[in-house]
């Protein structure tokens, strides 16, 4: 069986984007930096989550991508197969001619039957099974939003002119009555 990074890394970036979706549209530059994950490889890969409505883009200030659809009704082969990965363990990619013009081998029922094992497996697993395995497991989600202070914490001087105005139009009329 071969499941390459491309797929890992989409079900990853998926339970990331579920995990927080319910704080607004989740970022690619925000996953790529929690999971590690390029944020060109990213790109490519929502683009392809976003082609086969797996999420859906939110443009503007504060956008990013969010769900398309509940997570309970997206599986994991949803997200792999959205992402072009193939779920396949026999020599021949399922075209039933490993060994060329001779035919098949003599395990390909064997690596077929696992491939159909493979697929139930991950067509059974949710996304929201995943992200309610991490927040059984302590999973902390941080609050993204960003408060601002409005009491700075540095110094502020006084002009040492405290008194003086600062406006042109002031001083031109201070000159002007003197």
């Amino acid at each position: 069986m071969r499941l390459t990074t491309k797929g890992r890394f989409a079900v990853t970036a998926m339970i990331d984007l579920a995990l927080r979706q319910d704080n607004g549209p989740v970022t690619l530059v925000a996953i790529s930096q929690r999971q590690e994950i390029s944020l060109s490889y990213l790109e490519q890969l929502f683009g392809r989550l976003r082609r086969n409505e797996i999420v859906q883009s939110v443009r503007g200030p504060g956008g990013g991508y969010k769900l398309a659809r509940d997570a309970a009704d997206i599986t994991v082969v949803d997200i792999v197969v959205s992402v072009d990965e193939p779920l396949d363990a026999t020599q021949c990619a399922g075209k039933e001619n490993c060994l060329g013009e001779a035919g098949r081998c003599m395990t390909h029922e064997l690596w077929s039957a696992l491939n159909q094992r493979m697929v139930d497996f991950l067509n059974s697993v949710s996304l929201k099974k995943l992200v309610d395995d991490q927040l059984a497991k302590g999973f902390q989600i941080e609050d993204r939003r960003v408060t601002r202070r409005s009491i700075s914490t540095f110094p502020v001087h006084q002009s040492a002119c405290a008194s003086t105005t600062h406006s042109v139009f002031t001083l031109n009329n201070a000159l002007v009555k003197s």
